[in-house]
């Protein structure tokens, strides 16, 4: 039940731009700045596991542009942005209404949802429909200085990422990840969502040997236009923690970083991890906050 004189349909690979522009202008209002990775929205909308009629919708204005959109994922988790002009004419309420009934058709018995924590109104919509905090996400900062580098363990070897070991890469982050997440990732979806976009840096992501073994990954996208380097995975294998590879990875990756003209590196991390103490030890600092909201169905 959109606005009267407004439109809605399914989304398609060709509407990522637009799309990103809307999620660009609501970072802007909130922050000042757009922090979204341009080729995150295409990278979504490629995920193998969604389809694109079904789980996806644009909401447009009269004039045709870009008012709001949503999508759902595999029926549990979903993300509803409406353009600032837009507030206040129930945009956001359609959506969430429809995202909640394509949750029900798919079959799932609840539903979540991150919400910047600027975002006043969508928390105020989610929380008056019983929504309860499930999760928080930190978006971390570091400024780059190059001469942070330090000597390395003599068993520890660091090198750029190497297509060849792309599914040992996927399977140690996988198992990394494993607490947290509801489901693993397969192999196509984990591609598509990094090393298969175009913003993917491989000499700025790095790999971790003990011996031969794989023990540590750094995923790395490049953001044009900007000044920072942005860290989109970071894993070390469970056996392996608490050596100072997460340390010797990030520094790595910050030296590459810094060589590319870049002078803050970012990323993100979850509560359900518990890394944010570590990241913080490791020179990075809180600059904004994500609420991951979730209710049954």
């Amino acid at each position: 039940m959109v606005p009267p004189g407004f439109s809605s349909r399914p989304a398609t690979v060709d509407d990522a731009d637009a799309i990103y522009q809307l999620v660009a202008a609501a970072e802007i209002e909130w922050h000042g700045r757009a922090e979204a990775v341009p080729d995150q929205v295409v990278a979504d909308l490629r995920r193998p596991e969604l389809r694109l009629e079904q789980d996806t919708l644009l909401v447009h204005a009269p004039d045709g542009e870009l008012a709001g959109w949503a999508w759902v994922h595999l029926g549990k988790r979903a993300q509803i942005e409406v353009h600032p002009s837009y507030h206040g004419l129930g945009i956001g309420t359609a959506l969430l209404d429809w995202a909640e009934q394509r949750s029900g058709e798919a079959g799932s018995e609840w539903l979540a949802q991150a919400v910047d924590d600027q975002d006043k109104a969508g928390t105020v919509l989610l929380r008056s429909r019983g929504y309860d905090v499930l999760a928080t996400n930190w978006l971390l900062e570091r400024p780059l200085d190059p001469t942070v580098l330090r000597d390395l363990p003599e068993w520890l070897t660091l090198t750029p990422y190497n297509e060849t070991q792309a599914r040992a890469v996927h399977e140690l982050i996988e198992d990394a990840f494993s607490g947290i997440r509801s489901r693993r990732k397969s192999y196509d979806e984990w591609a598509r969502l990094t090393v298969e976009r175009s913003s993917f840096r491989p000499n700025a992501s790095t790999l971790a040997y003990a011996g031969d073994e794989l023990v540590g990954v750094v995923i790395a996208l490049d953001l044009p236009d900007t000044n920072e380097g942005y860290v989109e995975q970071l894993a070390v294998r469970a056996d392996h923690r608490n050596k100072g590879i997460a340390r010797a990875m990030l520094d790595d990756t910050c030296a590459e970083f810094h060589r590319l003209g870049r002078r803050t590196c970012i990323l993100w991390t979850h509560s359900g991890t518990g890394a944010l103490g570590m990241y913080e030890h490791l020179g990075m600092s809180v600059r904004r906050s994500t609420t991951v909201y979730r209710t049954t169905i």
